[in-house]
């Protein structure tokens, strides 16, 4: 996408034939959520049966273990419709759960060793096989307790009326297929540089339990709270630091996202390189099997980031494949901690601001000024947004706290401010279009936030948490068990009962289809897997 100033981009699109093109963004929201028993401790039970097959129910799966639940509302223009239907799937989910609860919180608690985490099970066919195989390899590279974090992952695609109008008023050469991945690489840069925003608004994990820790020694600045609890004063998210969702064996990848070939070569080559680090782990070939193979990646999901591009893939085909075969179609934010102000992990006014801010990600400059002397985002600026993203998952909320800007000192607070600004004018332009106002005021209370770090969700939780006389772990306990009855206590208003329970045994009877028509052996299977990869 052509370098362009934002103001320029809000004034051209105002004009009548442009004033309407980003009405109609889409989304989609993945809610994970940890599944335990009424005292705390992590569930010992396999995935309910009431909620049908893991494997083949598109709305209720699991992630990495049997008790990590995954809630998938389908693509949806109604952000309203869109938290109502997780919400269904939550209270669907729960009335087949016994007594068991919905953790409401990123970070694990309660788990007395990483072998209580229980590797997720998808029956007996090659893929079922295979998606197992593959968290055991999770498990033995990284350890268990890092997969029981879990997350939200918000996706957004923007309208084709917006890319055409961005297409005709830049006057682009590029078929509009690669115009629009362009265009989502553009914003995947933004993203990346100012991540620590997200970190600082919505970081809700500033706390942990100590068994977490597993013995592991820290540098971190933890102070104590009653028996079992670590938190860091003015942190925001664990889950986006060292202690969380990270992978040290990927900091040498250099993925990046100047286009959608670089990017995709990037990915390649990890899948295909053999690792030093994992080489001595049995793979798939071998009697017992402890990963599916011995590259730096196992496959591409393995790539941990905070922002994807995506393709919805057709059968048999890869996440990058499916790029190269027809684009970008949409990206994947996965920096978001688990929303425990939110019954259902996440709520309308954050997904107001990601609204804003993914559309000014869009339409801003998102090349250095020298970029045509080198990448529009190089190495180095990666590395300088990891350096900022760990200095506020840390030290977020500490005042007068200095980040690194174009190798630059400077205050979290100004570039805060100079960000919110031009915040406030996509949304005045967003709210126009739409013909609302909860844009802009969302813009508007959440820029308060910027000096008032006790605002964020990370300072309230500490703020709360303190308030409660509780630890952390109880603390969300008690979340948990208000969460529980609230969604005992509403009525189904999406996804009515009825449909759910068709979707349970349409699972099933679609998982029993794939195991009756398996021919291959396992490792035939995956033999031809990789050797098209």
């Amino acid at each position: 996408m052509t370098t362009h100033d934002l103001a320029n981009a809000l004034e051209a699109l105002s004009v009548n034939e442009h004033q309407h093109a980003v009405k109609g963004i889409k989304r989609g929201i993945e809610r994970e959520s940890l599944r335990i028993q009424d005292n705390g401790a992590i569930s010992p039970q396999g995935h309910p049966k009431g909620v049908g097959s893991a494997l083949t129910n598109g709305h209720i799966t699991t992630d990495f273990s049997e008790s990590l639940l995954e809630f998938i509302t389908p693509v949806s223009e109604s952000s309203t419709q869109t938290l109502k239907q997780l919400k269904d799937l939550q209270k669907f989910t729960l009335e087949k759960m016994g007594d068991e609860l919905l953790w409401p919180i990123s970070m694990p608690c309660f788990i007395e060793h990483q072998d209580d985490i229980v590797l997720a099970q998808f029956g007996s066919s090659n893929t079922g096989q295979m998606k197992t195989l593959y968290r055991e390899g999770l498990k033995n590279r990284y350890g268990s307790m890092m997969q029981a974090i879990a997350g939200v992952h918000f996706n957004i695609s923007f309208p084709d009326t917006l890319w055409q109008s961005l297409h005709s008023l830049q006057k682009s050469n590029a078929s509009l297929q690669d115009f629009i991945s362009e265009g989502y690489l553009s914003l995947i840069r933004n993203f990346k540089r100012e991540l620590w925003l997200i970190s600082y608004m919505f970081g809700a994990s500033p706390a942990l339990c100590n068994s977490f820790l597993q013995g592991r020694k820290t540098d971190l600045p933890f102070k104590k709270l009653g028996k079992g609890t670590l938190y860091l004063e003015v942190g925001t998210a664990l889950r986006l630091g060292n202690l969380g969702y990270t992978n040290s064996a990927q900091s040498s990848l250099r993925v990046m996202y100047n286009s959608l070939d670089e990017y995709v070569a990037g990915l390649k080559k990890a899948i295909n390189t053999p690792s030093e680090i994992y080489g001595d782990l049995d793979d798939y070939k071998s009697e017992n099997p402890k990963q599916l193979n011995k590259n730096i990646l196992q496959i591409e999901n393995e790539f941990y980031s905070p922002i994807r591009p995506k393709r919805n893939a057709k059968s048999g085909e890869t996440p990058t494949d499916a790029l190269l075969r027809a684009g970008i179609e949409y990206v994947e934010i996965r920096a978001l901690d688990v929303n425990p102000f939110s019954e259902v992990g996440i709520d309308i006014e954050q997904i107001h601001f990601l609204d804003v801010f993914l559309t000014y990600c869009l339409l801003k400059d998102s090349a250095p000024m020298d970029w045509k002397d080198s990448a529009p985002m190089d190495w180095k600026e990666q590395a300088r947004s990891t350096e900022n993203l760990d200095t506020v998952v840390n030290q977020g909320r500490e005042k007068g706290l200095m980040l690194n800007f174009n190798n630059t000192q400077r205050s979290l607070q100004s570039w805060g401010d100079e960000i919110f600004t031009q915040l406030t004018d996509v949304a005045k332009w967003m709210d126009n279009a739409y013909g609302v106002n909860y844009y802009s005021d969302t813009i508007k209370r959440m820029a308060t936030w910027i000096h008032n770090p006790e605002l964020t969700y990370s300072g309230r939780y500490v703020s709360q948490l303190k308030e409660s006389g509780l630890d952390n772990g109880h603390f969300a306990l008690a979340l948990a068990s208000k969460y529980k009855q609230s969604h005992a206590d509403t009525d189904y208003s999406e996804f009515l009962k009825p449909w759910l329970e068709q979707q349970v045994i349409e699972s099933n009877e679609a998982q029993a289809a794939i195991e009756q028509a398996d021919t291959q052996s396992f490792t035939a299977f995956l033999d031809a897997y990789f050797d098209g990869k």
